[in-house]
């Protein structure tokens, strides 16, 4: 299936494996990218080392393109730009609008750029600085969302700008990806959907709570960082929204110290990191220190399988999902679906004048 998006980024699919911390790593971004699809390399939870070698562990498994998802704000951002543009690698997702000066630079090397977004004002900024495309999650989405519904704001953004749009939040099979089609998108991007699959290093019994989940154990918090936040109802996230403040500054901190041990950042660099996690969001340093703990309750999960001392990031679709097939089998499952749904969409005429399909003989 060809789309803008597909002739852009040269896959075979218009499908979008998105950059989640612990999750997307080589192993997963590997089977997206021989399935046809985008795999993106998540990299915020890498130092630069770890993500140079996830970069070449990639490029020496399959000669298909991928991405590597970057945290805007983040102070070695530049660095990583370097990275991506010496290694060759051909898409940088963001999740987080990227200024100009870093659109300009990866567009300079011939790296498309294709930020995500959850607002139309958003979408409109960064494809006036030269962005290629965008990704626009709707508030169905898993991880940090906003509140509008996919099927508000993708049409909102696909009338706002003149680049390819990705729809997200809400996706999982051909249906979807048909639905995202007809609203204009050029393709979908998934990330809960990616997570269940058997080539997803994430622990059995996490999947295994994933499966379990049904609407109402999907829910949207504010306690883990301060910021709306959809993931699963669990027993941290319980424990978070029934903590007072004081006890969860102190757990925020302890895990705050474990990340900067495991990434190999120094303090100074946590605490530029942090000045620019407040830029522009109002955000209180209590509210930091909660976000600068989020990547350690994360790996609790889906590194270490600690259902119970972890949060697990979650897209309202996780409900509707119930099998973990290989990543070439859902791709080619999704694909096989929307051929079906279009084949059916086109067995029914279009109605006439009146608004009546025509019968038999045409009229």
């Amino acid at each position: 299936m060809r789309t803008a998006l597909t002739g852009l980024v040269g896959v075979r699919h218009p499908i979008v494996q998105t950059g989640m911390g612990w999750v997307s790593g080589p192993r997963l971004v590997t089977a997206t990218a021989r399935a046809g699809a985008l795999g993106i390399l998540a990299s915020a939870t890498m130092t630069p080392d770890q993500l140079r070698g996830a970069v070449r562990e990639v490029r020496s498994r399959t000669d298909a393109p991928f991405g590597v998802n970057l945290r805007a704000d983040a102070g070695d951002a530049r660095e990583r730009v370097r990275i991506i543009v010496e290694e060759g690698v051909r898409v940088a997702s963001f999740a987080l609008a990227p200024s100009r000066e870093l659109i300009a630079e990866l567009k300079d090397a011939g790296v498309v750029v294709i930020p995500s977004v959850g607002a139309r004002r958003h979408a409109e900024k960064v494809a006036a600085w030269g962005a290629d495309a965008v990704i626009v999650q709707g508030g169905e989405g898993g991880g940090h969302t906003g509140d509008v519904a996919t099927t508000v704001l993708l049409p909102q953004v696909v009338d706002a700008v003149d680049i390819p749009v990705v729809a997200a939040g809400g996706f999982h099979d051909g249906r979807g990806l048909v639905a995202a089609l007809a609203y204009g998108a050029a393709g979908v991007a998934m990330g809960t959907r990616f997570l269940l699959t058997s080539d997803s290093t994430v622990p059995d019994a996490v999947k295994a709570r994933y499966l379990a989940a049904t609407a109402r154990d999907i829910t949207l918090t504010t306690a883990v960082d301060g910021l709306p936040h959809r993931m699963l109802r669990t027993e941290m996230v319980a424990a978070l929204e029934g903590a007072g403040r004081v006890r969860s500054l102190y757990q925020a901190v302890r895990r705050a110290s474990r990340f900067r041990r495991i990434s190999g950042l120094s303090r100074p660099r946590m605490v530029r990191d942090g000045l620019a996690l407040r830029h522009g969001r109002s955000l209180t340093w209590s509210q930091v220190l909660l976000a600068a703990n989020t990547p350690m309750l994360l790996r609790a999960a889906m590194v270490d399988g600690r259902t119970d001392a972890g949060v697990m990031a979650s897209g309202q679709v996780a409900a509707l999902i119930e099998d973990l097939p290989s990543v070439a089998e859902l791709v080619g499952r999704i694909m096989s679906e929307a051929e079906e749904v279009c084949g059916v969409v086109g067995r029914y005429p279009a109605p006439g004048p009146s608004g009546v399909p025509p019968g038999p003989s045409g009229v």
